[in-house]
């Protein structure tokens, strides 16, 4: 395209054009001033130089034998991942065994946090801060246990803070509401509507939403008469579409049919009106309506359900939903993770607060310091784990680094990364669990944050937050209004912003289970090279914001697309997983083993940062019985 956007990675001020090929790695290192990934734009996530060791190891089946190698360092701890679980597994430790604990964090990617990654943008002098994967702390009040908010308010959290820091009213007042795309190539048209009858729980700004009325929204929807007939019937007059069943019979109903064969069938909207929702799920759940359990989807408080009677479930999920969707970082949680790493080594960074960490200048040089108790080591992949023969011995961990194998050894071992890749590493572990680590298939997405120079055209086509259905992005919205610590969020349309858009590569509606569209978009993801990413987001971009005077060419200062091909931790499927009796497969997998034990969010089936941390504590815990 002739509107190509200039890719450029912002270093200390200093543009360094990408060149083809080059890591991020080798980008930083060709800034002769300062490592600091957070700044780099371009193609992030996992990037490259950060799997192609692991691929090795767990596609090819190459064999690391460090047996030979000489022993370069001892350490009390050992953590491989340094995500949130594995900070926080760190942080546990030291807790348990002192501030003396020698501890060595090995992180395969060039930043520590794992999703939680922090986007940084200059536009002008204007700072912008995005995140990158880990999104907010979901639901405090009903999923926090004791030990999560223990850790939380150490660190200086004060989840009340950001009652006053996210601005809920900022969008609303000014006029701004949801919308939705719908793209020519599905609907025949390109329109982009004001409003959407479908809400999900947990809204940032559903208070405060002003939403027209059902049926002024879909009469311009660019469907058949019944289809928008069939659809107004459905939002504006609910019904008990599984009648004459029992409660128990309709719960153990919705736990086997997929979401959108409900909508289609029992709820009536047919094969036309029930694509509007073919990417309503995508967003929250990165699953599509096809592979969803509508039980699942009750309980996110999707569409359909409020005539069922079945509005007095003691359901955890539908209790979190009710609390608002506000406590997020400018950066997500990649502060916390950056809380974590500033607890551990005091001297990356100055603050001790949750305000001082958002513009706090960390730096990474002091991250791997020679005699430091607590070292993270970034660019290191494990790549062979093995206990002692004999019991109270140590751990042998085998990592690669710029190419080298190297070698260490640590009374205890974390495991902290992603549980698919843990049996390839770790080749003593039972079969049993190593069958049951190989479950945890996780779900694909990318998060793209495109910096913008104004924000004008959002107003003048009164949105702020766009679903669609069928286009390449289900989800474009204006970053979340939050001033903290020093950052202020964009306020008046003539400023800089960010625009998240989302992208779940999945093959949905033609049969395919839930691990089978997983890998397929996996695959797909690191096909997908980033010229295709950004040719994408203008597209889409000057189709759906063009006809309020958005021009991608003029208007987009940069892109940063994060690409998680491993992202959010497979959840239990009713529809494709088999009834278990007895203890679960995640039970099985997280199994301590000698003087190693297993975190990370995959050691619960459960994608949120609360489970990363539970998961450390746990992990932690059971090394005292190695």
């Amino acid at each position: 395209m002739s509107n190509k956007i200039n890719r450029r990675d912002f270093l200390s001020g200093t543009a360094l054009a990408i060149a083809a090929g080059l890591t991020p790695l080798a980008q930083i290192r060709a800034a002769p001033d300062r490592y600091y990934p957070p700044s780099l734009t371009g193609l992030r996530g996992s990037h490259p130089g950060s799997f192609e060791v692991a691929h090795q190891v767990g596609r090819e089946g190459k064999i690391f034998d460090v047996s030979a190698l000489p022993i370069e360092q001892n350490f009390d701890l050992v953590v491989v991942g340094g995500g949130i679980s594995g900070l926080a597994a760190a942080w546990f430790y030291r807790e348990a065994h002192g501030s003396a604990a020698r501890i060595l964090i090995l992180e395969n990617h060039d930043d520590f946090g794992g999703h939680a990654k922090r986007n940084e943008f200059r536009v002008g002098d204007r700072l912008l801060l995005g995140y990158g994967g880990t999104e907010s702390l979901q639901s405090p009040k009903t999923f926090f246990s004791k030990t999560v908010n223990r850790l939380l308010r150490s660190l200086g959290v004060d989840l009340g803070r950001f009652d006053a820091a996210f601005d809920r009213k900022l969008y609303s007042s000014l006029g701004l509401s949801q919308g939705v795309y719908f793209d020519r190539e599905t609907f025949g048209t390109d329109r982009l509507v004001v409003g959407n009858p479908v809400v999900t729980g947990g809204d940032s700004f559903a208070s405060d939403a002003h939403p027209r009325p059902i049926e002024t929204v879909i009469a311009q929807f660019p469907m058949s008469d019944e289809a928008r007939g069939r659809l107004i019937e459905f939002f504006a007059q609910p019904k008990d579409y599984l009648a004459g069943k029992s409660k128990a019979e309709k719960i153990a109903y919705l736990k086997k049919i997929p979401y959108r064969d409900f909508l289609r069938k029992d709820a009536g909207l047919g094969d036309e009106a029930v694509r509007f929702f073919d990417g309503a799920t995508l967003g929250l759940m990165a699953m599509g309506p096809d592979i969803l359990p509508a039980l699942d989807a009750m309980a996110s408080q999707y569409a359909g359900f409020t005539g069922l009677g079945l509005g007095d479930l003691d359901d955890q999920e539908i209790a979190a939903f009710n609390e608002p969707y506000i406590y997020h970082f400018p950066d997500g949680n990649a502060s916390i993770a950056r809380l974590l790493v500033r607890s551990l080594i005091p001297t990356v960074a100055p603050g001790r607060t949750m305000e001082d960490v958002v513009l706090a200048e960390f730096d990474y040089a002091k991250l791997d310091v020679d005699g430091a108790p607590v070292r993270v080591r970034l660019n290191s992949t494990a790549v062979a784990i093995a206990n002692a023969r004999h019991r109270g011995g140590p751990v042998d961990i085998g990592y690669m680094r710029a190419g080298a194998l190297n070698r260490v050894q640590a009374k205890h071992c974390v495991l902290a990364g992603y549980n698919m890749m843990i049996p390839h590493i770790m080749p003593e572990l039972p079969e049993p669990q190593k069958q049951a680590l190989a479950l945890s298939v996780k779900m694909p997405l990318v998060y793209v944050n495109v910096a913008i120079r104004d924000w004008h055209p959002f107003v003048k086509l009164g949105v702020h937050d766009i679903y669609s259905p069928h286009a390449y992005f289900s989800n474009t919205k204006l970053d979340y209004p939050v001033a903290l610590g020093g950052y202020r969020n964009p306020r008046e349309p003539g400023e800089p912003m960010l625009l998240h858009m989302e992208h779940i590569p999945l093959t949905p509606n033609q049969g395919l289970s839930n691990v089978q569209q997983f890998r397929l978009g996996r695959q797909l993801l690191l096909n997908t090279p980033f010229a295709e990413y950004e040719t994408r987001i203008i597209d889409q971009l000057d189709r759906m914001l063009g006809p309020g005077g958005f021009q991608s060419k003029r208007d987009i200062a940069a892109i940063t697309v994060n690409r998680w091909p491993h992202g959010y931790a497979y959840s239990a499927d009713s529809l494709f997983d088999p009834q278990t009796e007895g203890p679960q497969p995640y039970e099985i997998a997280r199994r301590r083993c000698g003087s190693v034990s297993i975190a990370n969010s995959d050691a619960g089936w459960n994608s949120y940062t609360h489970e990363a941390i539970d998961q450390a504590w746990r992990a932690v815990s059971d090394l005292k019985s190695a």
